[in-house]
């Protein structure tokens, strides 16, 4: 039982990778979390194919990061719409993407769910929402005859593309109609030829194949200017046949294992937030799959709310914290929808369309051109809008290796209890003092940095700071120059805008 009165502090629709992952920072926090999911069980159907180098850094800031790596396989290239990418070592300590399906994301979450005491409710679908001034009563459709009910302070749907919870609460999701449709299937391939690479672009569009395991493979067709309805039933047969139309042959497809279809369609929720109800990933934001960013932003999306709501919850912070999710993370989600409407544009066949990407093709031999669209695919370059001129003001922490009095560390292996670090680089007693208003919340780390410069994505290299205040999330709310004065008065004010009042005696 949670708050006086509530079945928990927070219920969570969906036990999708964004559900669990918000589950786990609010347990981390001490909130008590019910997540509820409209399957009776967990399907195995593969999904989403891989993950960024910012999501494999917010699982390594949580200590979970080798679970993931024992499963899946780093992957030396990315693309953008088929052109590749190449990746920098020097900008993350996980530089390239993780090829690992989503079934098994989930399990491993699930898992680290279960250590961490989530409770999770299969075959519960949200019907009916009820707000007030206190909390949210959410009504269930369940396996039982009668409904049932959930008490909570906060309900927070990630209940994806089609979310309920978003419908219920009257959230508007604009955005711009499908163009095409496209298909996608696990599959045995016998007859692809040894030497296929990458996407193959045709008359009507393209097709791929990517080998996830020894002997089968993930098959994609892509056709333009043919819109299904996404709520028709796909076929292994319409796979099939979408295949001998692009290439000609079906190369012995076989024994499928999961079909789906996508298109390019792309929606935002106006709102992250309507009261105590809140969006989080393919529930607030929906788009052509390029460059395989929707988990990941989901991901990311949990991991911002999560110590926010947290916060809130347990009376830490007031309600108004909620606000900077949406700030945040809304506009993240714009960037998102915008190059991968660029990149379905960058993908339609046609002459025109080909000398477009040849074009752009030679644009990203640059370092700046390669440089700016990897920050974007990967997310090391958000920068969230945050008080203060230190150019790691907003920006993800760098993971900078650290020695203290208890031996060698790195900045994000503070971060594995998601609770906010004051990182003191020089010793400064004046900040362990302005800190000691908040030593309830904020746990104040005095170590030296072993690099003198730090890599900031986009930017380049920087001077070490004296010190930053890091956020659960891995974002910087304050930092202090190199030189000079570190500027108290700022640090108070950042430890009073995203951790409460200070709290004395």
């Amino acid at each position: 039982m949670g708050h006086t009165g509530m079945d928990a502090d927070v219920v969570i629709a969906g036990a999708g990778p964004t559900g669990l992952m918000l589950a786990c920072e609010l347990r981390l926090a001490g909130v008590d979390v019910v997540v509820v999911e409209r399957l009776a069980e967990r399907t195995g159907e593969s999904r989403a194919g891989g993950m960024h180098s910012r999501t494999l850094e917010v699982l390594d800031q949580r200590g979970i990061l080798d679970r993931f790596l024992a499963v899946g396989e780093p992957q030396p290239v990315g693309h953008f719409s088929g052109l590749y990418l190449d990746f920098d070592e020097f900008e993350s300590r996980h530089p390239y993407p993780l090829m690992i399906l989503q079934s098994a994301i989930e399990r491993l979450l699930e898992e680290w769910a279960g250590e961490l005491g989530v409770r999770v409710r299969f075959s519960s679908e949200v019907s009916g929402i009820r707000q007030d001034e206190a909390g949210v009563t959410v009504e269930l459709s369940t396996a039982e005859a009668a409904p049932a009910t959930l008490r909570a302070r906060y309900l927070v749907g990630c209940d994806g593309g089609r979310s309920t919870v978003r419908k219920l609460s009257g959230i508007d999701f604009p955005g711009t109609e499908a163009t095409m449709t496209a298909l996608i299937g696990d599959v045995e391939l016998p007859d692809l030829p040894e030497d296929y690479v990458w996407v193959r672009r045709c008359a009507g569009g393209d097709w791929s194949a990517i080998a996830f395991e020894p002997g089968w493979y993930r098959v994609i067709t892509s056709e333009y200017d043919r819109v299904v309805d996404r709520d028709e039933a796909p076929t292994f047969e319409q796979l099939r046949q979408s295949l001998v139309r692009l290439a000609g042959t079906d190369f012995g497809m076989h024994s499928p294992r999961w079909v789906s279809r996508f298109n390019d369609a792309a929606r935002q929720a106006a709102t992250y937030r309507d009261g105590r109800v809140l969006l989080a990933g393919d529930a607030a934001h929906i788009h052509f799959p390029a460059g395989g960013q929707g988990l990941n932003m989901g991901v990311q999306d949990a991991v911002n709310l999560g110590w926010k709501l947290a916060s809130v919850v347990r009376g830490r912070a007031p309600e108004s914290l909620l606000d900077t999710y949406h700030t945040e993370r809304h506009a993240v989600g714009e960037r998102v929808l915008h190059n991968t409407r660029a990149q379905s544009a960058l993908a339609r066949p046609g002459a025109q369309t080909d000398a477009l990407r040849e074009v752009f093709g030679s644009l990203m031999v640059f370092d700046d051109v390669n440089r700016h669209l990897r920050g974007m695919l990967t997310a090391l370059d958000i920068r969230y809008p945050v008080d203060g001129d230190h150019l790691l003001a907003g920006r993800r922490v760098p993971d900078a290796d650290l020695k203290t009095s208890d031996g060698t560390t790195r900045v994000h292996e503070l971060l594995h209890c998601a609770r906010p670090v004051l990182l003191d680089l020089r010793g400064s007693a004046e900040l362990a003092k302005v800190a000691g208003g908040w030593a309830d919340r904020v746990d104040v780390v005095e170590a030296r940095s072993e690099d003198e410069h730090w890599p900031v994505p986009g930017v380049g290299e920087i001077p070490a700071p004296a010190a930053l205040l890091i956020r659960p999330d891995g974002h910087v709310a304050w930092a202090a120059p190199a030189e000079g004065a570190p500027g108290v008065r700022a640090l108070r004010a950042a430890l009073t805008t995203w951790f409460g009042p200070a709290r004395h005696g």
